[in-house]
């Protein structure tokens, strides 16, 4: 369990022409009450307990962490459920709802970094490195954990920001030849620096509240160190 941290819902504003649209999220600040920014991006379940408490584990790590709710406050744990909410979710929607959250946090008072990281799971694998192509220099930092095909972007020409992705060689939602091709296509046309990881696991290892059984507390506490490492040195 996190160690508790200062934590609280918030709101913000979204990008567009529509300038009343307001995004949602969950806000955790570091014990010393100022950091580093990173984005958490949800998996396909919605913004649960878990994703919050990734949040509050950032903190903890000293980061100002944001998960912005993707799904406007709608949870699930049925698989079916979540492949649907996924699929009603338009990539350039959450792409809108992620920029407004990366401004959001750039410009909060507890933030001290110029930049922001971002980390997200499953389905936030993918919109992490769809937000660093289409943020360019706002981000610093992209951590993909098993992301899937959902909202990842067609060119990484735009992605400046340092990869480090972490995948699964027995993921059956995305396979491992996947995973590869789609590191040297960040490698060919981003020229970005890029280092993937690949796990002796299954889809979803760092989930301890997955409902496929894959959770792997050693793979996930490696993967995780990694993780915060990466993040305390690129985000600044």
């Amino acid at each position: 369990m996190a160690e508790k941290t200062p934590h609280q819902n918030v709101t913000f504003p979204l990008p567009g022409s529509d300038v009343t649209s307001t995004g949602h999220g969950y806000l955790a600040t570091p014990p010393s009450g100022s950091g580093p920014a990173v984005i958490v991006i949800q998996e396909w379940w919605g913004l649960t307990d878990h994703i919050k408490e990734v949040v509050d584990r950032l903190a903890v790590e000293g980061f100002v962490a944001l998960a912005p709710d993707l799904y406007g406050g709608w949870i699930t744990h049925d698989g079916d459920e979540a492949g649907e909410m996924m699929s009603k979710l338009p990539a350039e929607e959450g792409a809108r709802q992620l920029a407004g959250a990366t401004d959001f946090l750039l410009a909060h008072e507890t933030t001290t970094s110029s930049t922001v990281g971002a980390i997200g799971f499953c389905m936030g694998g993918g919109f992490v490195l769809a937000l660093a192509a289409q943020q360019g220099d706002k981000v610093s930092a992209a951590v993909p954990f098993y992301g899937v095909g959902q909202a990842v972007p067609e060119s990484y020409s735009g992605l400046t920001a340092a990869v480090q992705g972490h995948y699964a060689k027995q993921d059956q939602m995305y396979p491992e030849e996947d995973a590869r091709r789609q590191e040297a296509q960040i490698r060919e046309e981003s020229g970005a620096e890029v280092e993937f990881f690949y796990y002796d696991a299954g889809h979803a290892f760092h989930n301890d509240t997955n409902a496929i059984g894959t959770y792997d507390p050693d793979r996930a506490a490696e993967a995780w160190g990694r993780a915060v490492d990466f993040l305390r040195k690129k985000v600044a």
